[in-house]
């Protein structure tokens, strides 16, 4: 396993190399893991990209969605996104916030159509974007 960690502060995630940065461009479902009131974890699939020079994960959901409203009013909420293809997996943690603004969004529908296919329209869309402090995995 390589694990890449550092506390508080953006990991270098371009020196995991190239097989991750593949890894994380391949069209792979991911989940995303966050922590209800209660501190309970909830689970769900989703979408995700990855920019490895700002080491910001994003996913584009519903405002209206579970995960967005746990993390909507959070200045940086601890949440992990893992994606796994057989033996290869990758892992993700750090923290959250909800953005909402346009060119925000247009930005993650953008690299979500890179990745995927273009998403339904929406007009409640937002992002969740994660800032990611901590990388660890097979690749």
């Amino acid at each position: 396993m390589h694990e890449n960690r550092t506390e508080g502060a953006k990991v270098d995630l371009a020196a995991r190399g190239a097989e991750f940065a593949e890894f994380w461009r391949e069209r792979h479902l991911c989940t995303l893991t966050t922590l209800r009131p209660d501190g309970t974890p909830h689970v769900v699939p989703v979408g995700a990209t990855l920019d490895l020079e700002t080491g910001i994960a994003r996913i584009i959901t519903s405002g209206t969605s579970h995960k967005a409203r746990v993390l909507a009013g959070s200045d940086g909420a601890p949440v992990a996104l893992c994606q796994v293809d057989g033996r290869r997996w990758s892992t993700l943690e750090g923290t959250a916030v909800v953005r909402t603004e346009p060119d925000q969004i247009a930005d993650a529908e953008a690299r979500y159509t890179a990745r995927y296919k273009p998403p339904r329209p929406n007009p409640a869309r937002v992002v969740i974007e994660i800032h990611v402090t901590r990388a660890m995995g097979t690749v």
